[in-house]
């Protein structure tokens, strides 16, 4: 019994990762992080400098997930690109870290990129096109030829590997004008979902909204949007060129949400909600049980039943 992860040619003793945003703020995040069962972890999404983010209360934990408008709050680029040198000075190429930009304009992000590049990290980047809580910003994604615009710049200026953070998709014309985009370029992954953007939570005792940015709205995440995430995952498992890989993000609280998510196609799989509410110690449930679910299947891998979901005939 293995749940051994091979992603982006690197081996991972599991495909478990922290969703970015949460439990990775500060360095003692991180290493908490480092120091957990997770197979890998990935940086808060940064911009190029200091952001303190939305107004609190800004997060939420509600029964079937949470809800939160976050805006964003980081440390900047420079803190995160520290913490990412540091790093991989100690632990060298084995276990690389994922570091995760979401400028507020593509000149931004290009600018980090071009950072990035000249620097002599050698890990995973991930380019955020999927905040939904920065008011005033839409989501890029959203926007499919000025996704396609900044792809275009992306990979003339930056040739390390780079995955990109998608939003939900809710129609199948969506899914595939993002997938045509994403196949043109040599993009080394897809992280799918981000939260479920503008959903609306009320506490009727005192009739009003849960969290104060933007009147309460707030993206969504937990369990209320597995179903949604689980589809987006197989949508573009099954619409990208092979060598795009998948990282399955959204409703991921036991084995059993993890064995869904790498039976719609995942490589490795990113847990927010449930994250921040039980802590580090998560991974290692988790991990017991999928290994339990593949053992009680009779699959010794995740290489034997990953992406390989039935229709119905």
């Amino acid at each position: 019994m293995s749940l051994t992860t091979t992603f982006l040619n690197h081996s991972f003793e599991n495909p478990l990762m922290n969703a970015s945003g949460v439990h990775c703020m500060t360095t003692a995040e991180l290493d908490e992080l480092a120091h957990s069962n997770a197979g890998a972890f990935i940086t808060k999404s940064c911009t190029i400098n200091e952001r303190a983010g939305n107004p609190e209360p800004r997060y939420y934990d509600v029964p079937l997930g949470s809800i939160n408008s976050m805006g964003l709050p980081n440390l900047g680029f420079s803190y995160y690109l520290d913490y990412a040198l540091a790093y991989e000075k100690e632990h060298g190429q084995e276990q690389p870290l994922f570091f995760s930009i979401a400028g507020m304009s593509a000149e931004e992000n290009l600018e980090m990129l071009k950072l990035i590049e000249e620097s002599d990290y050698q890990g995973i980047t991930e380019l955020n096109l999927s905040c939904p809580n920065v008011p005033g910003k839409p989501q890029l994604a959203y926007d499919f030829e000025a996704t396609a615009a900044l792809l275009k710049e992306v990979f003339q200026v930056f040739s390390k590997p780079l995955g990109i953070k998608l939003p939900p998709y809710f129609d199948f014309a969506h899914f595939d004008q993002m997938a045509e985009i994403l196949n043109q370029y040599p993009i080394a992954y897809v992280n799918s979902i981000n939260s479920v953007g503008n959903g609306l939570y009320i506490d009727t005792e005192s009739e009003t909204v849960v969290i104060k940015p933007k009147d309460g709205f707030g993206g969504l995440g937990g369990e209320y949007i597995k179903p949604t995430a689980l589809a987006n995952v197989r949508a573009f498992y099954t619409r990208l060129k092979p060598e795009i890989k998948i990282i399955g993000t959204g409703g991921i609280r036991n084995g059993q949400d993890a064995f869904e998510h790498l039976l719609c196609g995942a490589s490795m799989l990113q847990i927010g909600t449930e994250l921040h509410k039980e802590g580090v110690a998560i991974f290692d449930r988790i991990s017991k049980e999928l290994e339990t679910i593949m053992a009680e299947k009779g699959y010794h891998s995740i290489d034997e039943f990953r992406g390989k979901l039935r229709s119905m005939s």
